[in-house]
């Protein structure tokens, strides 16, 4: 099969579309064949190095989100068969660049019959993180307000949906360009932080979402009424700076979910969550891929397609 592999870490010179061995499922394993694998920043970072903190092992399978069909299964899966269509989180470094890749039953679900594989694939990462973020560690609430950072992006976008979905007021921040299509996913206000400083008009917040992290972070606390909660998807919130404005704060650490998913699909279903993908490249054209995501200024997400 083809995939793209990493033997050393560095920049997107060192990504490799390259033959491998197509994998064999395991017991509690389904083998997909990959229709679609999303990019994310977690993928150029592992490539960058961060894969040594994991204590990976060359040669590395990047790739960490997917949609395709199965097409085999190992022993002790029920719930899935031959040719039915998947999509899920597969784990930070679980191999989705390539035509074949191995995940657990439980990080994967059903496709919903809305959506191709392209936009399948869009999902879990951003919804995940959001989810897990805003309602598992945040406890958002009907009627509550939440500052998303990042509105524009694969994340934010999803959280602004979900956060509206759980009857949240949303402020999104973003830059100007995207104003209107922050407001289409459902923000009641925007922020541009190329024109103002967020913490100078947003006051009083129960949630913010940061999806950005640095200075970004680090100011965000000035926003947050007292008892409020910061969670990140970046680095580690300050315990200090939490303490000094009265708040708690909380990294999240995005974890497969075929359960989370499987409410999200309810929602898509529903209409209440769209996705939104930039760009479409072959899986050989990797390198473009990488460079488009780490400048950080695309709209919706980059996907693969073997």
């Amino acid at each position: 099969m083809k995939a793209v592999m990493i033997n050393e870490y560095g920049d997107e010179s060192v990504l490799n579309y390259t033959d491998a061995k197509r994998p064999e499922p395991k017991d509690n394993e389904v083998l997909i064949k990959v229709h679609a694998a999303a990019v994310n920043p977690v993928d150029w970072k592992i490539r960058d190095g961060l894969g040594e903190m994991f204590g990976l092992k060359f040669p590395i399978i990047l790739g960490c989100e997917i949609a395709g069909t199965v097409e085999e299964v190992g022993g002790d899966v029920g719930n899935f068969k031959r040719g039915d269509a998947v999509y899920g989180y597969i784990g930070s470094h679980a191999g989705g660049y390539a035509e074949y890749a191995i995940a657990k039953p439980d990080e994967i679900a059903f496709v919903p019959d809305s959506l191709d594989f392209e936009n399948a694939a869009a999902i879990p990462v951003g919804a995940l993180t959001a989810w897990q973020s805003m309602f598992d560690l945040a406890n958002l609430q009907n009627g509550q307000t939440i500052l998303i950072h990042g509105a524009s992006g694969g994340v934010g976008s999803m959280a602004v949906q979900l956060a509206k979905s759980k009857g949240a007021k949303v402020i999104g921040t973003a830059s100007g360009k995207n104003e209107e299509f922050v407001k289409s996913l459902g923000a009641d206000e925007f922020v541009d932080y190329t024109k103002v400083k967020f913490e100078d008009v947003v006051k009083d917040v129960d949630v913010v979402f940061d999806t950005i992290g640095g200075d970004t972070l680090t100011r965000s606390f000035q926003t947050l009424k007292k008892g409020g909660f910061l969670v990140t998807a970046v680095s580690p919130p300050s315990e200090e700076k939490a303490g000094e404005f009265g708040a708690k704060a909380a990294m999240v650490n995005v974890q497969p979910s075929a359960k989370q998913l499987s409410e999200i699909n309810r929602l898509i279903d529903g209409g209440k969550l769209k996705t939104h993908v930039g760009t479409v490249l072959p899986l050989a054209e990797v390198k473009k891929a990488h460079q488009l995501s780490e400048s950080g200024h695309t709209r919706g997400k980059i996907v693969l397609k073997p």
